[in-house]
């Protein structure tokens, strides 16, 4: 698909799916849902292929009941990505109903700051725009840089307008930027079971080797902030549920790379602990484990 074809299909999507009635839009993500489930894509396989190492001993029909569940969990959450603007604010208070917030913010009253680290889990924008409204905590987030440009922009001046600060995934420039909020006490979120860079480190995920970004460690190590892991499910519509983890305690020794491997392993552990729980949920239609990368992507990343 071309990136003006691209361009054109959010900015409809955008435009026509938030005018539908609601029933109508959760009628409209099931049947795409479905569709692409019956096609069996590239990504329908990949989703599958990874809930098979989060649920090994499912046979077959379960891994397609699963992948079934788990693309209209993903449509779901497309569904309310372009209504969510339009929900007045007491729908967003009341539809999100997490657990252990008081993590969250204790560390922000003592002043250390908080990196909220999260799994692609049900609907992380709908979160994020909780905290903003309901709890009036501002927090920044890095967004990857998109083609074309516009499509960038827009996603960008979504999440403005949910209330968070957006910087462009650059490497240093973002670290650095992230850490001097954190260091004044304030709150980033990251989506980090994922390493799209060449610095992520490997951790052991479902018993298989996997890189994640070792960024949300890293941050808090350098600033003394809360390192809080998070998870999150659908319940029935319109309620989403979330658990926000204890913070990860930093190792008192080892170098600062030892430290942040510790850190991202436990961080992995509480992710991998809420996937199981909840697979459905898990919207990884992407390659995520070292053995399943493309032959030589493995070392680039090393």
């Amino acid at each position: 698909m071309s990136e003006r074809a691209t361009d054109v299909l959010y900015g409809l999507a955008w435009g026509g799916v938030k005018r539908l009635p609601e029933p109508a839009a959760r009628a409209l993500g099931r049947r795409v849902a479905d569709a692409a489930w019956r096609r069996q894509g590239p990504g329908v396989r990949r989703l599958e292929a990874n809930l098979a190492r989060v649920v090994p001993e499912a046979d077959p029909r379960r891994l397609r009941e699963l992948s079934r569940a788990g693309m209209r969990s993903y449509l779901r959450y497309w569904m309310e990505f372009f209504r969510l603007p339009a929900w007045p604010r007491e729908r967003i208070g009341t539809c999100f109903r997490p657990d252990g917030i008081h993590h969250v913010t204790d560390a922000l009253d003592s002043g250390r700051g908080a990196v909220v680290a999260l799994p692609h889990m049900a609907n992380w924008d709908l979160a994020g725009a909780w905290v903003a409204t309901e709890l009036n905590i501002p927090f920044a987030t890095v967004a990857e840089r998109l083609k074309p440009e516009r499509l960038y922009d827009r996603f960008v001046a979504y999440r403005e307008g949910l209330g968070m600060e957006v910087l462009p995934h650059t490497g240093a420039a973002s670290f650095g930027a992230l850490a001097r909020r954190l260091r004044k006490g304030g709150m980033v979120c990251l989506v980090a079971d994922r390493d799209l860079s060449a610095s992520g480190v490997e951790v052991s995920f479902f018993g298989h080797a996997a890189r994640m970004p070792a960024g949300p460690a890293m941050l808090a190590q350098q600033t003394g902030a809360a390192l809080l892991p998070v998870t999150l499910w659908y319940g029935d519509p319109p309620f989403m549920e979330g658990r926000i983890h204890p913070p990860v305690p930093a190792p008192e020794t080892g170098t600062r790379a030892e430290k942040a491997r510790a850190m991202t392993q436990t961080m992995a552990d509480h992710f991998a602990a809420g996937i199981a729980e909840h697979p459905q949920d898990w919207h990884m239609l992407q390659r995520l484990w070292t053995a399943d990368l493309p032959a030589g992507e493995g070392k680039r990343r090393t």
